[in-house]
């Protein structure tokens, strides 16, 4: 007899999640399902106070399905939450980046600028201490030797140096006997190790 009650619970229970699975509700059952029912009887109410008894809650297959459909409708609701957050994030960072590369292009626009008006600054000086310099080697091939020596030897030794490097041979020769003999002495040892 108990064999029969156990076949009898196990083929009801398959029949109420097939139920659940195809979608059709729990009431909805075949009328074959619905005589077996009825032939059992008393023997599902016995069978639910025996559970009622050992303190066993009797399954619910449709309810348990609504369960996880629930608990799949909240992950998928986090989940699209996340997504969006994160599509947010992403949104955001781009317009970030976008922020940063028009910054820096402007940035690397403003110091080819600065670099111009320098480079420009710097070959204005440049023209004009060479015409600065010209001025002075004239100058200095104009006079007579004997002074234009005292003045070369007045100067700082660095300028001195580099006069004299500006000054061509046949200048040189007639200051030579005027110079400090051992600044020219250093001008020609200068010259003949080369630039260090």
């Amino acid at each position: 007899m108990k064999s029969i009650k156990a076949i009898f619970l196990t083929s009801a229970l398959l029949t109420v999640i097939a139920l659940v699975l195809s979608g059709l509700p729990v009431g909805a059952a075949t009328p074959a399902a619905q005589g077996e029912s009825a032939a059992r009887g008393t023997g599902e109410s016995a069978t639910a106070d025996t559970a009622s008894k050992t303190g066993q809650v009797p399954l619910n297959a449709s309810h348990a399905a609504r369960e996880e459909k629930a608990l799949q409708d909240a992950r998928r609701q986090q989940l699209a939450e996340k997504e969006a957050a994160l599509a947010a994030k992403e949104l955001e960072l781009k317009k970030l980046s976008a922020k940063l590369e028009a910054q820096l292009k402007g940035l690397e626009e403003s110091r080819k600028r600065i670099d111009a008006v320098l480079k420009a600054q710097s070959d204005a000086q440049k023209k004009k201490l060479d015409e600065n310099t010209l001025k002075i080697i004239k100058l200095v091939k104009a006079m007579k030797s004997q002074q234009a020596g005292s003045i070369i030897d007045a100067l700082q030794e660095d300028l001195a140096l580099s006069l004299l490097g500006r000054l061509d041979t046949k200048a040189l020769a007639k200051l030579a006997p005027f110079i400090n003999q051992p600044r020219l002495v250093k001008w020609i040892s200068a010259n003949l190790r080369g630039p260090q």
